[in-house]
């Protein structure tokens, strides 16, 4: 028998009506397989039998739109279970939308049993929004706590006070469609921080008080439009940094400094530049002495030619220049030569 089926199988030695008989064994396996695909029997007893009410066709028509029968069951028995109103329709609905049917149902669970305030809806629009219901509700019931990053602020003194803090928040699930999330609590507060030391008269008071920053930053109601609940904002840590209004002055003076040295140079370069110019001038006015000097001999031998000037006249002007060297000689002077002499060496 068993040979008989392989060598019909292999084609060898098969008549037209065993190769009938393989093929309707083989589209009777396939078949079976095919109905229990799209007709999940299992399925639609264990509904039954959860008080879960869901008809065969519709478990047929969920495998036709690619809905996974199983999921939506399962999340149906639960909820059921759990005393919650949803029926299958909204189930499909939403994982065709692109949701997570489960998560939901363990949110409602959850939010049912600690008593929140969070429907159907609210749940499928949140969990469609991109956000994880389950752990907003988890969220709600057990506060979180956010550490924001070191925050730097200056007192009046001019102290730079470095503070951390730790803000302990819970899910605000009326506005987590919608609202600001963990990065705008952690602006505002930091905000709220630098506002508080910067109103500050000295460092030394926000050393003392550092509870006057959490209580200023509470009352500003930082959480008003985001996702959460502000229940309380503690100081983790408080140091002190530089002196920052020291800095500042030190590199006032520096640039006092540099301006002045700059405006010195400016007023040397032009006494410079000036003493230059009278050097200039001072040279052209000698230039100007020498070149009438040498004026004077044509003068004397013009009026020679002319007879208004007589050789005693001459002989008298030299005389008098000789005694003027030679009372210059004894004082020690013996600066200069008589006009003369400084003519002829002109010439």
């Amino acid at each position: 028998m068993m040979k008989s089926i392989f060598s019909i199988i292999l084609l060898q030695d098969a008549s037209l009506g065993e190769l009938v008989t393989l093929f309707g064994i083989f589209g009777t396996i396939i078949g079976f397989f095919t109905f229990l695909y799209f007709v999940p029997i299992n399925l639609w007893i264990m509904a039954i039998f959860s008080g879960v009410k869901v008809g065969l066709f519709d478990l047929i028509f969920m495998r036709i739109r690619r809905v996974p029968p199983r999921s939506i069951v399962e999340s149906m028995v639960i909820a059921t279970k759990a005393g919650l109103k949803v029926n299958i329709s909204e189930l499909e609905t939403h994982f065709m939308a692109g949701g997570n049917v489960s998560l939901v149902i363990k949110a409602l669970i959850s939010a049912d049993k600690a008593g929140i305030s969070l429907d159907f809806k609210q749940a499928t629009a949140i969990d469609l929004a991109g956000r994880n219901v389950f752990e907003a509700v988890q969220t709600s019931v057990s506060p979180k706590v956010i550490n924001t990053p070191a925050v730097a602020a200056v007192a009046h003194d001019g102290i730079q006070v470095i503070v951390k803090a730790r803000v302990t928040v819970r899910v605000n699930i009326s506005q987590l469609v919608g609202g600001a999330g963990e990065e705008t609590i952690i602006a505002r507060v930091g905000e709220g921080i630098v506002t508080s030391i910067g109103s500050s008269q000295s460092h030394k008071e926000v050393l003392e008080n550092p509870d006057k920053i959490s209580k200023l930053v509470l009352s500003k109601g930082l959480d008003a439009g985001t996702a959460y609940e502000i229940l309380s904002i503690d100081i983790a840590d408080i140091d002190l940094g530089e002196n920052i209004g020291a800095k500042l002055l030190t590199e006032k003076a520096e640039a006092d400094l540099k301006i002045a040295d700059a405006r010195a140079e400016e007023r040397r370069a032009m006494a410079v530049a000036l003493e230059q110019e009278m050097r200039a001038k001072a040279e052209e006015a000698r230039a100007k002495v020498i070149e009438a000097e040498a004026e004077i001999p044509k003068a004397i031998a013009e009026a020679l030619r002319n007879g208004t000037f007589g050789i005693l006249d001459y002989y008298k002007m030299q005389n008098m220049l000789a005694d003027t060297n030679m009372r210059e000689a004894i004082a020690g002077t013996n600066s200069s030569q008589t006009l003369l002499d400084k003519g002829r060496d002109k010439k």
